[in-house]
């Protein structure tokens, strides 16, 4: 169980830092939004697992006390963040 999240925190790192690498790359304002609604969506995943696995396995109450903040923050970014991308998905029409 550990290792599961151990890669899921790996993965949306990477996805993170890609989304973040586009958003700098990308001049059209609505489709920069929509890159750092992704770059949000996967820091909240990030967060959220990084908690969980703290909270699978806890070593002490800092752990405990670290886990449920971050699994508060990456939960409400989470949801924050895919609001924003339904909403700017919406909007974005490629041709």
């Amino acid at each position: 169980m550990d290792k599961i999240f151990t890669i899921i925190i790996v993965f949306s790192a990477v996805f993170f830092i890609y989304n973040k690498v586009k958003t700098w790359r990308t001049e059209e304002s609505l489709l920069k939004r929509l890159y750092q609604t992704k770059a949000g969506l996967s820091l909240g995943v990030l967060l959220t697992s990084f908690a969980i696995n703290l909270l699978v396995i806890p070593r002490g109450t800092i752990d405990f006390v670290i886990g449920a903040v971050f699994l508060l923050f990456g939960i409400t970014n989470v949801i924050f963040n895919f609001r924003a991308y339904k909403h700017y998905s919406g909007q974005y029409h490629q041709d």
